[in-house]
């Protein structure tokens, strides 16, 4: 893990992140991979940095908020139903656990997230 350490920067858009194929179940189009690091699970808050690359994907999401990077996406709310949400850097979105999704990627996208 890298970790934060208190006063120091880190460079969120800048880290190198591994990728895995995301399992065949949850592949919705395309061939996307995933990547994640990290960075602090203090208190029980988890802050890292994820990234997906073109493809869609289904996911069942956990309580967290995001910062977008960079990249762009749509993200499709199938239960509850809600209305899809475009993402761009700068974008800042709120998640609940339970909620299932879409996530269409058109161009790699990096968020930074902070979940509990």
């Amino acid at each position: 893990m890298t970790a934060l350490t208190a006063g120091a920067v880190t460079d969120a858009a800048g880290l190198t992140l591994g990728h895995e194929p995301v399992p065949a179940e949850q592949v919705v189009a395309g061939t996307p991979s995933t990547g994640y690091v990290d960075l602090d699970d203090a208190r029980g808050v988890g802050i890292g940095v994820w990234e997906m690359t073109p493809g869609a994907m289904s996911d069942v999401e956990s309580d967290e908020v995001f910062i977008v990077l960079s990249g762009s996406a749509t993200v499709e709310f199938t239960d509850p139903a809600l209305p899809a949400i475009e993402l761009r850097a700068g974008s800042i979105v709120r998640l609940e656990a339970g909620m299932h999704t879409v996530w269409t990627v058109r161009e790699t996208l990096r968020k930074v997230y902070v979940a509990g």
